[in-house]
């Protein structure tokens, strides 16, 4: 796929599926531009990036829960770049499990604002240089927000109100040519996954059931979900308003329910 000369924007891009669309849109020839709220080894991997194919990529320190600073991130990289072709608003977190009763307000009020009011931010920030390219937005959801999740009532509020979001901007950007998609991951192997293999009383079982979780037998890897976000900014052109999963089936089959 080839993305030359196009301009995309990736938050949350020194990490996992961040880090892997930095390299993956680069390395179809665009000019990325990427955040992270800290540093996280985002200027070396701009260089890496930048000297390893045709594109190229450009790191800067941002916190999307920051609206005014945000503001300035997207329209500085509008009028640096002349153009903006691809918005994939990526940044996000994953609270601890936990049950209803022990979150508190402000924590998902907190939770609310880096993974829903950002995203809403980025768009509405986007799309004066969107509109003009023709170009598309890819919202980072999860499996989650569709089949739910054992105490994380909080998270999968938010993944559920980024689809939802999703659908209603795609109508209303379809007039300027600008599509607007989800893309919703199951379990895929990234630092976060990593964390909490480490943090559980017993590894090996954790990894092997995040394994056992897909009909597929194993997880999947950032750079299969970086490459169906270039597939729908670069090929994708009668593709809106749609949920794309990259699950491997875990959605799929009868199981279990009850606990032990």
């Amino acid at each position: 796929m080839d993305y030359s000369g196009k301009v995309a924007i990736v938050t949350g891009g020194t990490k996992g599926i961040g880090r892997a669309t930095v390299e993956v849109f680069a390395a179809a020839g665009a000019r990325v531009v990427f955040c992270s709220h800290e540093d996280e080894g985002g200027q070396v991997l701009a260089d890496a990036v930048t000297g390893k194919g045709p594109g190229r990529a450009r790191f800067e320190r941002c916190d999307v829960s920051q609206v005014d600073a945000f503001e300035r991130f997207v329209r500085g990289v509008g009028e640096h770049e002349g153009r903006i072709d691809c918005l994939v608003n990526n940044a996000g977190w994953h609270p601890p499990h936990k049950a209803i009763d022990d979150f508190t307000v402000d924590e998902f009020r907190r939770l609310l604002e880096l993974n829903v009011v950002s995203i809403f931010v980025g768009c509405r920030t986007a799309l004066p240089w969107l509109r003009q390219s023709h170009g598309a937005i890819i919202n980072i959801a999860s499996l989650v927000a569709t089949i739910g999740q054992h105490h994380a009532t909080t998270y999968v509020a938010t993944k559920g109100a980024v689809l939802s979001f999703t659908k209603a901007l795609a109508v209303d950007e379809a007039h300027y040519g600008v599509r607007v998609n989800a893309v919703s991951p199951g379990n895929v192997f990234t630092p976060l996954w990593q964390e909490a293999i480490d943090a559980s009383p017993d590894p090996g079982r954790t990894r092997a059931d995040g394994e056992a979780a897909q009909p597929m037998g194993r997880m999947g890897t950032p750079h299969e979900v970086a490459r169906l976000c270039l597939f729908l900014a670069a090929e994708a052109t009668f593709i809106t308003g749609a949920d794309h999963f990259v699950t491997g089936a875990a959605e799929l089959g009868y199981g279990r329910k009850v606990r032990p």
